[in-house]
């Protein structure tokens, strides 16, 4: 009795022609929690949008909230340009430019919504995580001072307070505040997605796979949580349950890229065979290719000569030569017994890396990075947009910096489990954003 129930007031929902703000959250609340009866809203709402291509007016107001719930942001900002001009398109336009990025506009759509009757608290909540989203913390700080009194025990004001650590550093402190959010709404899908990245980050993947699920399955379809939990089923050699997860959310954004590039991965890496021995060989050999020279017994001068060669580790020595050693000043017949010594307790020689190729690239030798200023390169990766999966081979690699980023090779990211050309190109984007580009190999 009670499905039946449910159901028939959601189609009562559907049949309306247009939609307040009351019947979106009406919709949230209903969403069954089986798969059978969740494919049977998603389908109403496919089933309705595809029924409406070029809605108007308050008809429009409706189609463009679905089109948000189904994740087609940029097609429900084509909906809200024909729609009846109200609080609900303003706020949910609002919504869209947010999960655009766009957040200069997303501020000026929350603005209009307020002005044509939308509640305050709620729009100043979503200011203040605009202003956090966009970086602004001290912003977003200040207004949540102000509404800690009318909302500080909601969800809402939760997730965005740990949006504001995080965004200042405190990891730990995020990490509780999205925690808070979760016990205070369990549902809350963007605290669940926060709170699932951070286990992800932090190594519990177990509970970030649960909590990716249960934001998955909850509209607006969250396109980042079926990425990443698409990624964690490839890291663990679940190809089929990565490519169902890409697939989902291709049935719904067609069009999403980096979803197509990521589901060409996961089938691509069905028939991939990885050798996690020499994986193992080439991490090893890597590590010690890390080491400074500055953790060795040398004299003064060969210290000060190395030094002033730009040889800081024994990666740099191995792709030098006893030729170019012996050319630098004051570098000598005692001073190259020195080094050779060091690297033979080590396995290494002198120009090996010259022979072999590349090893371990660690030295900057690129135009773009030298062009780049100090700022820019000393700018922490965890403040770019990663995925995942990038994520985890840039920390396998003990990347910290877009500098340290920059002086690594397409094969050493390659070489990492996992990584593949889907997140190559995510690496190269990302960079190029910052004028900026991979190592080029010898």
């Amino acid at each position: 009795m009670e499905q039946t129930s449910t159901a028939d007031a959601i189609s009562a929902i559907f049949a309306k022609e247009t939609w307040t703000v009351e019947d979106y959250t009406e919709i949230l609340r209903r969403i069954p929690g089986t798969t059978a009866e969740g494919k049977g809203v998603q389908t109403l709402l496919l089933e309705t949008d595809a029924a409406n291509p070029s809605p108007k007016g308050s008809l429009a107001v409706k189609v463009g909230i679905i089109r948000f719930l189904l994740g087609r942001f940029t097609k429900a900002m084509e909906a809200f340009a024909e729609a009846t001009d109200n609080k609900e398109r303003r706020y949910f336009q609002a919504l869209c430019y947010k999960h655009l990025l766009t957040f200069d506009k997303a501020a000026e759509e929350m603005d209009r919504a307020k002005a044509r009757g939308f509640d305050e608290v709620q729009i100043d909540l979503e200011l203040a995580e605009v202003q956090a989203l966009a970086g602004q913390g001290e912003q977003a700080e200040k207004l949540l001072r102000k509404l800690e009194s009318k909302a500080g025990t909601t969800a809402k004001f939760l997730y965005v307070r740990g949006l504001v650590e995080e965004l200042t550093g405190f990891g730990q402190r995020a990490g509780e505040a999205y925690g808070a959010a979760l016990a205070a709404d369990p549902h809350f899908v963007p605290a669940m997605f926060r709170m699932a990245y951070y286990c992800d980050l932090h190594g519990d993947e177990e509970q970030a796979v649960k909590l990716y699920r249960d934001c998955a399955s909850r509209p607006p379809v969250y396109a980042h949580a079926l990425l990443n939990l698409a990624v964690i089923y490839e890291d663990v050699g679940q190809y089929d349950k990565a490519a169902t997860c890409l697939k989902r959310l291709l049935a719904v954004h067609p069009d999403h890229g980096r979803a197509r590039l990521f589901l060409k991965d996961a089938q691509a890496s069905r028939t991939m065979y990885y050798d996690e021995e020499q994986a193992k060989r080439i991490a090893r050999r890597n590590a010690v290719l890390d080491i400074p020279v500055s953790d060795f017994e040398l004299s003064v001068r060969a210290r000060n000569c190395l030094k002033k060669m730009n040889i800081n580790t024994l990666g740099d020595l191995v792709r030098t030569t006893e030729g170019e050693l012996l050319a630098y000043k004051n570098f000598g017949e005692t001073s190259l017994k020195e080094i050779k010594d060091m690297l033979t307790a080590k396995a290494l020689r002198l120009g090996q890396g010259m022979e072999e190729g590349e090893l371990h690239p660690t030295r900057m030798d690129i135009p773009a990075a030298k062009a780049a200023s100090e700022g820019v390169l000393a700018m922490p990766v965890e403040q770019v947009e990663f995925s995942v999966r990038a994520r985890k081979a840039l920390e396998s690699l003990r990347v910290t910096t877009l500098g340290q980023l920059v002086t690594k090779t397409e094969a050493d990211l390659l070489a990492c489990k996992n990584f593949g050309q889907t997140s190559l190109n995510e690496v190269r984007q990302r960079l190029g954003e910052y004028g900026l580009r991979l190592r080029e190999a010898n």
